[in-house]
């Protein structure tokens, strides 16, 4: 009796299988065969569209202060290029550098769902790791990487972020979407690698063991810049993983459902991760595309409202009443504040701030979130007058699997009792409803920020070699990140 006293006490040593979730994705990476065409027509222009974001990073030197070699002066055999700038680093700084560029701006792709993100956040892990593995692997005579490659990486790395996202709020719960970035990056980097099944469960597996980064950093009253690093730290993150993993560090089979101890128990409220469909390539096929402005995306189609009512109100500022916005229920939680906004990762993120710019101006752009604009005392006045309500339609049609909405609505009402007709838009203009209307765009934004950074005929280089698919998909990834690394 005593005996079964004391082994009732006592944990079971069993290793078990490794969680379904970990081995679903690890079946996924290694034998998924990705067959669509508009899946890789769309993730070239990611790829434009990511890049032009990082090269537009570069303007700002709150970005720029964190790239480079860790150790001033360090080289890195056959080192990873970093686009626009002269370094060549080891892969796992390049690929915080490159994250974290793509992402500085709020202005790269979206996934809206339970938990949302940026899915092309896991170029910084592709282009950094693969770049140095083709590196090497030239070196010695064999084949490195083609675009192609880089482009299936990038549909598969979306896909796992995107479908863990549907269902799976970590915002609930406190965490930050960054999580989905390094557990996408981290079975992507070790098959890039040449993982296993195995190996890539395994390191997927240290991915969930890891303290996970909190949102507090997106929000007020701390809303800060590290939202603008965090997912290039997380891209550094799963290089790391999935290298240690290569190297035999052993995986944790149960690190999601161990009692007690594992990641629902511990930081999900003891919740299990649902999932709406399989992986395939759902993802980068319906990606959200942030073409005109660098605002959270929930916010987008407010800007475009606000940008149609500019004309209606530019001169009749001083008879504004009230600004109502219907909105959908995330971005009431995410983006609506009020009071004092403290820098620019704070603005991005206020959904009022942005519509007031977007109503003053007429146009919204990067440097409006700088001090010298937002210390424009028409900016705050505006933003006093706003009433953010819910719109339940708006709420309903954003998950709607089928739809995928993010409307907005915009009514201004003036003191003499005449008010704008409300002006309503229920999908942006980087939605998969308009993408005709929205790839010319991104060629558009692609063209002005490259030429900005680059001598004319690099740039014009850069985006030849973009536009074309056949060739892009053919040519060699150490080729396509010289054309991009600037002297």
């Amino acid at each position: 009796m005593g005996q079964a006293a004391h082994t009732h006490n006592v944990d079971v040593n069993e290793r078990p299988a490794p969680d379904k979730v970990l081995s679903a994705m690890a079946d996924y990476m290694t034998g998924y065969q990705v067959d669509s065409a508009e899946a890789y027509k769309t993730a070239r222009y990611c790829l434009m569209d990511s890049l032009a974001c990082a090269i537009l990073a570069l303007k700002f030197p709150a970005c720029t202060k964190l790239l480079g070699p860790v150790v001033e002066g360090q080289e890195t055999p056959h080192g990873a290029r970093i686009p626009g700038l002269p370094f060549q680093l080891d892969p796992q700084k390049a690929a915080f550098d490159i994250g974290a560029m793509v992402r500085w701006l709020d202005y790269n792709d979206t996934w809206l769902a339970a938990e949302w993100g940026h899915p092309s956040d896991n170029l910084g892990t592709i282009l950094a790791l693969g770049d140095y593995l083709s590196r090497c692997r030239e070196a010695q005579g064999q084949s490195g990487l083609t675009m192609r490659d880089v482009l299936t990486y990038m549909i598969k790395a979306h896909e796992i972020q995107g479908v863990m996202a549907l269902e799976n709020a970590f915002n609930r719960v406190g965490l930050d979407h960054v999580i989905l970035v390094k557990c996408a990056s981290v079975a992507v980097a070790t098959h890039m690698l040449g993982g296993s099944h195995a190996q890539i469960t395994d390191a997927l597996s240290q991915c969930w063991v890891d303290g996970q980064a909190l949102r507090t950093y997106r929000h007020a009253p701390n809303a800060g810049p590290r939202k603008s690093w965090a997912a290039g730290d997380a891209c550094r993150r799963a290089v790391t993983l999935a290298m240690m993993t290569m190297a035999g560090e052993i995986g944790y089979p149960s690190a999601l459902s161990a009692p007690k101890w594992g990641f629902y128990d511990v930081l999900f409220k003891g919740g299990e991760f649902k999932f709406q469909r399989p992986y395939g390539s759902y993802v980068m096929e319906n990606v959200l595309f942030k073409i005109s402005y660098p605002a959270e995306f929930h916010s987008q189609t407010a800007v475009e409202c606000a940008l149609k009512l500019h004309p209606q109100i530019k001169d009749r500022l001083d008879d504004i009443e009230k600004i109502v916005l219907h909105t959908q229920e995330p971005a009431i939680r995410i983006i609506s504040k009020t009071g004092s906004l403290n820098n620019p990762a704070d603005r991005d993120h206020c959904l009022q701030y942005i519509v007031a710019i977007g109503l003053l101006k007429g146009t919204l752009v990067a440097e409006d979130y700088e001090d010298d604009v937002a210390s424009d005392p028409r900016v705050d006045a505006l933003r006093g007058k706003m009433e953010v309500i819910e719109d339940p339609r708006y709420t309903a049609d954003y998950y709607d699997p089928d739809k995928r909405a993010i409307g907005n609505a915009i009514q201004i009402f003036f003191r003499d009792g005449s008010t704008t007709e409300k002006v309503a838009i229920d999908y942006p203009v980087g939605h998969r409803r308009r993408r005709e209307e929205g790839f010319p765009l991104i060629e558009k934004k692609v063209d002005s920020y490259l030429k900005d950074h680059y001598s004319a005929g690099q740039a014009d280089k850069i985006i030849a070699l973009c536009s074309d698919q056949k060739h892009l998909e053919e040519m060699k990834l150490t080729d396509f990140m010289a054309a991009l690394a600037k002297a």
